[in-house]
């Protein structure tokens, strides 16, 4: 979005269709947005449309062998595309970073918590877990950076609703479970959290906490209205994050974690690329002003390069 487009009565009476994912947490953070939205313009009518993807389809194959780019979104993009739906919400994390030419993020509300939790079956921190404990999740992210803390552990596959992972928990799946703090929070269901991770321990993957809303890039009557539920410190915290994961062109199967916060008009950020086994961790951070998202995001990816997280990224990849 460029300059502030003016919302007028005339732009706010065709209905607004947004679409959203059909799990727990999708259609939470959709009516948050929804409520946000009504609250701003009371006589905007809003509809919601439920779109199943392919990560929703594919809820028993972990991310890193199905792909990840996409599998969240493609349908609803789809839905953008054809005019059947105005705006998308997704959890950032999800949204690819390089969007069809068309679409664009036309909003970032203010983010959620970012940090990762631990959810034990059995109230344990995990620090204090038994040698060898099973831990379930499939994020190579926070695979990686859990064998950084202990060598240990094993994995297990956990996929599945934020809901349907907690009973997965506690009908002793696994000891416990990495989940997103911000799913917690928006459905409800942070009292299960036995604790949660420092970003120092565990540094949380770009995007995470954030939600992104999605649209037409040309569509300025959707771009005034999104201007109420815009969080400019959450847009270029998140920007920035995208950007490095963009550059880096890491995916889903190399560990990378990308954090950005905004401190008096400056961004810190600080990003990781590390082996799969937890081995030969390479951390860098850059601080600079609120506008320089762009040079912030392009030293960090040098760093990164300089101190060799190429050549982990390219040991990620199928065939090589």
């Amino acid at each position: 979005m460029n300059q502030p487009i003016q919302v007028t009565p005339s732009i706010l009476k065709p209905p607004l269709v947004v679409g959203t994912r059909g799990s727990l947490l999708a259609r939470k953070q959709t009516q948050w947005v929804v409520d946000q939205l009504t609250h701003a313009y009371p006589e905007l009518d809003i509809r919601t449309e439920v779109i199943t993807t392919q990560g929703d389809q594919l809820q028993g194959q972990p991310l890193p062998e199905i792909g990840g780019k996409g599998l969240f979104t493609e349908e609803l993009e789809q839905a953008l595309r054809d005019g059947s739906i105005d705006i998308a919400v997704h959890s950032a994390k999800d949204l690819p970073t390089q969007l069809p030419a068309q679409l664009a993020v036309l909003a970032y509300p203010a983010r959620e918590d970012p940090r990762d939790a631990w959810v034990a079956c059995d109230g344990l921190a995990f620090d204090d877990l038994p040698p060898n404990s099973q831990v379930g999740t499939t994020s190579l992210r926070r695979q990686a950076q859990l064998l950084m803390c202990r060598k240990d552990i094993t994995f297990v596959q956990l996929r599945g609703n934020v809901d349907t992972r907690i009973k997965k928990i506690h009908r002793g799946d696994c000891a416990g479970a990495v989940l997103a703090m911000a799913g917690l929070n928006r459905t409800g269901l942070a009292e299960h959290v036995t604790h949660p991770f420092a970003p120092t321990v565990l540094l949380p993957a770009p995007g995470q906490g954030a939600l992104a809303i999605e649209g037409r890039a040309d569509d300025t009557r959707v771009q005034a209205i999104l201007q109420a539920v815009n969080h400019p410190d959450t847009a270029a915290a998140v920007s920035c994050e995208r950007a490095v994961l963009d550059a880096l062109d890491a995916g889903c199967r190399a560990p990378a974690a990308v954090y950005v916060t905004v401190e008096d008009d400056e961004l810190y950020c600080q990003a990781l690329v590390v082996y799969p086994d937890g081995t030969q961790p390479v951390r860098v951070q850059a601080v600079g002003p609120l506008s320089d998202v762009t040079a912030i995001a392009h030293q960090v990816v040098t760093d990164l390069r300089h101190k060799g997280a190429d050549e982990i990224i390219t040991s990620c990849r199928p065939n090589t």
